[in-house]
């Protein structure tokens, strides 16, 4: 069967990507949006209301004859979302309840990678704060410390001061910082190497990989400051060969995909790998159980065919691989955010020139947290939107994002300068599962 009309669930970047390239698919599909934002409508319908949960949901898709469900942000997901459409009989592209711990809690991932035998850095989980101040003479400096359920990619703390390890420890465990997603923390193994994001369609036993990305987390040029969602992205990345690939596939994806089918509870979705390309080869940093944010927006031009079809095939569990295939080229994609980000914002920002931007060739658009404000739009949030530009090469489309952002005016938002600048450095090969690597390690969250 080929979806006819399509419903992307969310309203950032990643889910204006999605229905951007599904509505180019040769079936030409209807694309609706639930909630979506006022930049999505340009190529999806827009549900009226907040997005509907559960029951409402369903009974949404059989009144506007839905045929594919998919679903972006990981919260949804994580609150089991999935398993209510599939019980109400709603084709849905996304990982139930408990495959999506997999990102919800950083714990179960490190106990499914442990079971497959997936190369991944030494970690342990604490939830209380002594005993999580005494482990950390066994894990640095410099420190890792992450919050083990959803803090929308700000749950990371690398440093090599023992009082902001100390300080981190006691927000999470003590000051509700992320709330329950911080009552237990991982202090785990520092890393060095160059990151990579590689995404795989799954659809419980078989995958098919997308083009792989470097993505950008921290605040500031010259990945200064505190972490983000991410700031801007490039694909494909140039650390990341085909044999390197077929390594990934074979000693993480594939394993992990067994492990979790044993467990009764198969994955059906995307599943992010955020690597780190160490000297002894790549180690997982983290996963996520749906397509990444900001590397949506720089993968998905770069795919040709159907995306609709890969992804009806894998939520019916008989993968379509050859549905799409990869074209030539790179995208860079620079996030515009609210000059604050990550803190709260002290006034709302507002872009100037985002029109004039759209239409052009191998240039887009993405919305995630704006509102039209007159001939303006106003910043609602962390990332407003992302410039994505599509080009021969890296070099090219960088040039070509950063003249475009040139155009834009306004107040209240900031871009890294940075994003897809030229980087040395090559990754090794698969090397031995287990082994400390001293050095520096970038951060995690996606």
């Amino acid at each position: 069967m080929n979806a006819r009309r399509i419903l992307v669930i969310g309203s950032g970047g990643r889910e204006h990507a999605l229905a951007w390239r599904l509505a180019r698919d040769p079936e030409a599909p209807e694309l609706l949006v639930a909630p979506g934002n006022e930049g999505m409508e340009d190529v999806a319908r827009r549900l009226p209301g907040p997005a509907p949960h559960g029951s409402a949901l369903a009974a949404t898709c059989r009144r506007e004859g839905v045929d594919l469900v998919v679903i972006g942000p990981e919260s949804p997901l994580a609150a089991g979302l999935a398993d209510e459409l599939v019980a109400a009989g709603v084709a849905v592209y996304g990982p139930g309840r408990e495959a999506a711990r997999l990102e919800s809690s950083k714990w179960f991932a490190k106990e499914v990678m442990r079971e497959a035998g997936v190369p991944t850095g030494a970690a342990e989980a604490f939830s209380a704060l002594e005993p999580a101040h005494a482990a950390l003479g066994r894990f640095g400096p410099p420190w890792v410390i992450k919050a083990d359920g959803l803090a929308a990619g700000k749950g990371v703390l690398v440093t090599a001061e023992r009082a902001a390890a100390e300080a981190f420890l006691a927000d999470c465990l003590e000051g509700e910082r992320f709330g329950a997603g911080g009552r237990r923390v991982l202090l785990e193994e520092f890393l060095e190497g160059e990151e990579a994001s590689l995404m795989a369609v799954c659809d419980g036993r078989d995958f098919v990989l997308l083009p792989a990305a470097r993505d950008y987390k921290r605040a500031f040029d010259g990945d200064q400051g505190p972490n983000t969602g991410g700031m801007g992205a490039y694909a494909p990345s140039d650390h990341v060969d085909a044999a390197l690939e077929d390594g990934v596939g074979r000693r993480i994806i594939a394993p992990v995909l067994e492990a979790l089918r044993r467990r009764g509870t198969p994955f059906r979705g995307t599943l992010y790998c955020g690597l780190m390309l160490t000297a002894q080869g790549p180690r997982v940093v983290e996963f996520n159980v749906r397509f990444g944010d900001p590397e949506s927006e720089v993968v998905l031009p770069l795919l040709d065919g159907s995306l609709g079809r890969l992804l009806e095939s894998a939520a019916r569990g008989e993968l379509e691989r050859g549905a799409v295939t990869r074209g030539a080229g790179c995208a860079v994609a620079v996030a515009l955010a609210q000059e604050d980000y990550p803190g709260a914002a002290r006034e709302y920002g507002l872009i100037g020139g985002l029109e004039r931007l759209q239409g052009r060739e191998d240039l887009m658009v993405f919305h995630g947290a704006t509102r039209r404000a007159g001939g303006q739009w106003r910043v609602e949030g962390g990332r407003a939107a992302y410039v994505v530009a599509r080009s021969t090469t890296r070099e090219q489309a960088r040039a070509r994002v950063y003249a475009a952002l040139a155009e834009l005016d306004g107040r209240g938002w900031r871009v890294r300068s940075d994003i897809a600048a030229t980087q040395g450095g090559a990754p090794a090969g698969f090397g031995p599962v287990s082994g400390a690597v001293p050095g520096r390690r970038a951060d995690g969250g996606a």
